[in-house]
């Protein structure tokens, strides 16, 4: 029996989504498709009327700005939104800012799918030359966390990524859903696959072909030992979807 909803959603498109580069810890906004799909997104959850107790975002714009436009759409400005670094995209180390197909050129498609895909192979550690080092590590909301600046990561493999992420589910995201509140978690492609690696029990293997699309709300029904009971459902057009995980 279904006891819990949750739902996972990757932010809308960010402009560097839309140049195919690696954004990662790099604050960026959402493009104009973007904000689209986060107002689709919440004119959807509101027509199929779903209602949310409290939000989860983590500290980069996209995924708060994401959050604040499926509220406005669903008329629920008022819900809490609760930011955490744990949920930031995966840090992508010296890749960030780079495109994918110029580092395929470089390095070759399959190490580029390795570092991209595999779930526990890191990708060289950003260092202090790097371009964005400075626009990351002295930007203030990372003084805000639950670890000193230094011991953020400077790369992350997706296992690392669930590594982080794991011990703020179970302290601050588990005893709210228990508590009966529907959970909307706004976060990015890699964090949320992290988290659906663990809830759904997916091997090391298969996660590699999971893909979420940007703006898509995916709902998970979970039984009393918040154990999904039957398979995640991405919501909205299911053409539009699958067209969405092909691009």
């Amino acid at each position: 029996m279904s006891k819990y909803k949750l739902f996972l959603l990757r932010h809308g498109e960010g402009a560097w989504n839309k140049e195919n580069r690696f954004c990662s810890w790099v604050d960026q906004k959402l493009s104009e498709d973007g904000v689209k799909e986060a107002q689709d997104c919440g004119r959807l959850l509101k027509e199929q009327g779903y209602k949310f107790d409290l939000v989860f975002t983590s500290i980069l714009s996209r995924s708060i700005q994401t959050a604040w436009l499926v509220l406005e759409a669903m008329g629920q400005e008022w819900v809490p939104v609760v930011k955490s670094w744990r949920l930031n995209e995966r840090h992508y180390g010296s890749l960030i800012g780079l495109n994918r197909a110029e580092m395929a050129q470089q390095h070759g498609e399959e190490k580029v799918k390795l570092w991209r895909r595999s779930y526990d192979i890191t990708p060289p550690l950003i260092d202090e030359s790097h371009p964005y080092f400075l626009e990351i590590y002295n930007d203030r909301r990372y003084t805000t966390c639950d670890v000193p600046i230094k011991d953020l990561p400077r790369a992350e493999s997706l296992k690392e990524v669930l590594d982080r992420l794991l011990p703020y589910w179970n302290s601050t995201v588990v005893p709210e859903i228990r508590n009966g509140r529907t959970v909307l978690i706004s976060a990015h492609g890699n964090s949320c696959r992290a988290l659906l690696k663990y809830l759904e029990g997916i091997s090391d293997e298969d996660i590699a072909s999971v893909t979420l699309p940007t703006g898509i709300p995916v709902l998970l029904e979970l039984d009393e030992n918040l154990k999904p009971v039957k398979p995640r459902q991405l919501l909205g057009d299911q053409a539009k979807i699958q067209a969405a995980i092909k691009k």
